[in-house]
């Protein structure tokens, strides 16, 4: 079998780079075209893309391959990626095709697939598909290739699907906010939608150029948006990443939420409309404040590992709807199938509008622990985890902290790093615990 094409969030690289070369691109729409043919004669699947210049490239190369296995091809042109997962449910398409690459640079794309239920697709299918790789082509005949057709105001379905997110009795009216894009792909999505519900909005991040996608502006540079808010006296400042499915968001005195607060926002909210909340899922690194706050309102709390992916099966194991991570990634499952910045950002804004409580105040008494994070560089062949000095030291470390903070120590995925990460009520006892361990690693 072929080496491991697929990570935690799809396929993803360095464009011009093994596996983001349009002649994989082919080769990978042809493969998943002969998987989705095992089921169905004749799928059909649904194309998005983000603002980037290489996405051009490689949609072209996505859609021969898939014509080449007698797959029909549906294009949407840029849309957010929650977009395209609705999409491809309400027009029950067989599969639904992202090209992205999040928050990532223009340099690097990605591709990411739902299933015919907008969700998405499990390790098995993964594995089909990197099975499928390794296998010579199989080109169907001229009269069995699939055909392509862009559709038409794919960009105006979506935004009605957010809108209709946000309660029909309440209005945005009344209000000013900045929206930023990320001169991604919810650059002609989001104002519209903000606008249609009320808001006074102002645009920054929203002139794509193929070049500039995330640079300085968006959710992972929320500096862009803070200023902006300030100096046009906005109420509010939402950011998104590249593809739309992450959220930061600012309120009119410059204050910068995480995710971990607005998952209680939208806890509390319903709460307090009289909705029963069994529980909501965090991950290993959300705040324990949100936790414990969470706790004293008779709603568990379960920790997943860092990602959304992992957010969202343990929400499904569970039954339960509301999830999210500090990044702003935020699921509401009977909202939509996938993490959606618009729509979370809707569900905090409803919020307000229902209580008429600004966020801050909705937060009052939440307040987050200081946490320390530092990185340890491991030497080549490092094995921390028989380390018996650092278990002896977080064994203490943990018992210090009681339930007033608490310990995670993870290697990184990317580098050769040990995170060494601890969260306390005070900060002068996080970075001093925090120390302790590094000290054990490096014994």
């Amino acid at each position: 079998m072929s080496r491991k094409y697929f990570g935690t969030d799809g396929i993803r690289g360095t464009v011009g780079q093994d596996p983001i070369t349009p002649d994989f691109m082919l080769r990978l729409g042809h493969a998943v075209g002969r998987v989705l043919r095992k089921n169905n004669p004749r799928p059909t699947v649904l194309i998005g893309k983000d603002t980037r210049i290489s996405g051009y490239m490689i949609e072209s190369a996505l859609e021969a391959g898939f014509a080449s296995a007698g797959v029909n091809v549906l294009l949407t042109g840029p849309l957010p990626t929650p977009g395209v997962a609705y999409l491809t449910r309400a027009l029950r398409q067989d599969l639904g095709v992202v090209i992205s690459a999040s928050h990532n640079p223009f340099q690097d794309n990605g591709i990411k697939f739902f299933s015919a239920k907008g969700e998405k697709l499990p390790d098995a299918w993964e594995l089909a598909v990197e099975s499928a790789l390794d296998d010579a082509p199989q080109w169907v005949d001229s009269a069995s290739l699939g055909r392509a057709k862009r559709l038409e105001d794919a960009r105006g379905r979506y935004i009605e699907f957010c809108k209709a997110s946000f309660g029909s009795d309440l209005t945005l009216k009344g209000l000013k906010i900045v929206v930023d894009a990320a001169h991604g792909a919810a650059y002609h999505v989001a104002p519209d939608v903000f606008h249609e519900l009320g808001a006074e909005v102002i645009s920054i991040g929203c002139k794509p150029d193929g070049f500039n996608i995330n640079a300085g502006f968006g959710a992972t540079a929320p500096g862009a948006l803070v200023e902006a808010v300030k100096a046009n006296g906005a109420h509010y400042g939402i950011a998104l990443d590249g593809d739309a499915d992450r959220l930061q968001l600012v309120d009119a005195s410059g204050r910068l939420y995480n995710g971990d607060e607005l998952l209680y926002v939208m806890v509390a909210d319903r709460l307090a409309q009289g909705q029963r909340v069994p529980g909501a899922v965090g991950t290993l690194m959300t705040n324990m404040a949100v936790e414990v706050a969470l706790r004293s309102r008779d709603v568990d709390f379960v920790r997943a590992k860092v990602g959304d992916r992992y957010v969202l099966e343990e929400l499904a194991a569970r039954g339960w709807q509301l999830g999210g991570e500090g990044s702003g990634h935020l699921l509401a499952l009977d909202k939509h199938t996938t993490g959606d910045g618009i729509v979370s950002a809707l569900l905090v804004l409803q919020a307000v509008c229902r209580s008429g409580r600004g966020i801050a105040e909705q937060l009052s008494g939440v307040e987050l622990f200081p946490q320390t994070l530092i990185n340890v560089r491991l030497a080549a062949g490092q094995d921390w985890k028989s380390n018996q000095r650092l278990a002896d030291e977080q064994t203490a470390v943990v018992a210090e902290l009681g339930n007033r903070g608490r310990v995670l120590i993870r290697a990184s995925g990317t580098e050769p790093l040990l995170r060494v990460m601890v969260e306390a009520s005070d900060a002068g006892v996080a970075q001093r615990c925090a120390q302790r361990l590094v000290d054990a690693v490096s014994a």
